[in-house]
């Protein structure tokens, strides 16, 4: 079995790869999103990977996408950032360590290209927020997010 590993920066060719990835990530517990329509699926994953300023990194391993982080180069008056918009590792190779030895991966890059700091947001009742946590990331106590249903 080919178990070789390569760090990469996405392009539009991963498109479809980035799509099954997610959704696998994230049509079971504990998101249960309902990602079953693939066109929609599709037109998300391009809408958050195709910016102007957009960042998107993947692990290969023995030739299939085993994680991805989508995110944009973010430029603030404290300094340039890299804004993650989704992360996830193949739920197959998830609790191996894959994920900490990537985001290690991206935040080496991200340091050789002058990048001040990663900015995410997550559910803190999720798996993911202890990641975060175990990583290294501060949790920003003032910062608020507000959504506004209008389709009541």
């Amino acid at each position: 079995m080919d178990n070789t590993e390569r760090f990469i920066i996405l392009d539009e060719t991963y498109l479809p790869q980035m799509s099954e990835l997610y959704r696998s990530a994230f049509m079971r517990e504990p998101w249960n999103d309902d990602w079953s329509d693939s066109e929609q699926l599709s037109e998300y994953i391009r809408d958050i990977s195709e910016c102007r300023s957009s960042l998107n990194y993947g692990l290969v391993i023995g030739g299939k996408l085993a994680a991805l982080s989508i995110g944009t180069i973010c430029h603030w008056w404290e300094g340039t950032n890299y804004v993650v918009e989704e992360f996830c590792v193949s739920p197959d190779m998830q609790h191996q360590g894959l994920g900490t030895r990537f985001l290690k991966m991206i935040e080496e890059d991200l340091s050789k290209r002058g990048i001040a700091g990663i900015f995410l947001q997550t559910d803190n009742d999720k798996p993911s927020y202890r990641f975060y946590r175990k990583n290294g990331f501060d949790e920003l106590t003032y910062h608020v997010s507000f959504f506004k249903p209008l389709n009541k």
